[in-house]
């Protein structure tokens, strides 16, 4: 299915993401006697946001609802097009949820989708990486927009960093994740909980993970999941026994994202208060 852009629509979506998202760090310098936004390029990363001169990240976090998928992608193909233009745009992360749909990734094959006439819901073939899988209620989607000229350009280093911050964000649930060799994504054993899925245009991506929190998992067994046979989906739901939504895993992984960001650098009170030892220390020797 082709992706139908709805300029009406999409301009209410950025609306919206505006209104609600919040930076993580928004820091203004003076120079010349005119205060602006200004940002650099890290040095190096493990895997970094964009940072502002004395080190914070500029990050925006929006948490969406549940959004048409063909709308998902053109509020971030939006996103995308404008941080082409304005090389100081933060960086972008939507959660959101959606709509029963099967995507499948740019692949001449086409294997996992099994003929695909059979399928209960939209197919939608999209500019990422990866075979067919399903998205739907009870899955946490978040999709960050991230300019990965600022992080050496380096897309194994980012998937394995969308990796590893789902293992690190599943610790808080007490639910045990790994990775597996060779294979994309997060896993309990031999049973899946996260789906990650990458493109990128211009060294920006799009798209990015599939997270199953609760709900039925049942529309899997239309599709061979990510073309891994006998793969068996799981959620949080199953592993920990415990009644979880959506919103609230979505709030808790604003807050993870947040803290696990802020912790990088000092508060710019600490900051300012370090800068006046360090002053009074120079005038005094």
């Amino acid at each position: 299915m082709r992706v139908q852009l709805d300029r009406a629509r999409i301009c209410i979506l950025l609306q919206e993401f505006e209104h609600e998202c919040a930076p993580v760090h928004r820091v203004r310098r003076r120079r010349n006697g005119i205060e602006k936004n200004r940002c650099v390029k890290p040095s190096a990363c493990e895997f970094s946001f964009m940072r502002n001169p004395n080190g914070t990240v500029d990050l925006r976090l929006a948490w969406l609802g549940r959004v048409e998928f063909a709308d998902a992608v053109a509020l971030q193909e939006d996103i995308v097009a404008r941080k082409r233009e304005d090389h100081d745009a933060p960086d972008e992360i939507l959660l959101l949820e959606h709509e029963p749909v099967y995507t499948i990734g740019r692949t001449p094959d086409k294997s996992s989708l099994l003929g695909a006439a059979h399928l209960p819901h939209p197919l939608f073939a999209i500019n990422r990486g990866g075979q067919a899988t399903y998205h739907g209620p009870g899955q946490l989607m978040c999709y960050p927009i991230v300019d990965l000229r600022r992080c050496g350009q380096d897309l194994h280093k980012y998937l394995r960093w969308l990796e590893q911050t789902l293992i690190d964000f599943l610790a808080r649930y007490e639910i045990s994740a790994t990775r597996r060799e060779g294979l994309t994504g997060v896993w309990i054993h031999n049973r899946k909980i996260a789906s990650i899925g990458v493109g990128v245009r211009h060294w920006i991506t799009m798209h990015g993970f599939a997270l199953n929190v609760c709900g039925d998992l049942s529309a899997f067994a239309h599709i061979v999941p990510c073309g891994i046979s006998d793969v068996t989906m799981t959620s949080m739901e199953k592993e920990t026994g415990k009644s979880i939504s959506v919103v609230d895993v979505a709030r808790e992984f604003d807050r993870f994202v947040r803290q696990k960001n802020s912790r990088a650098t000092p508060s710019g009170v600490e900051r300012r208060r370090r800068a006046m030892i360090v002053a009074k220390l120079q005038k005094n020797y």
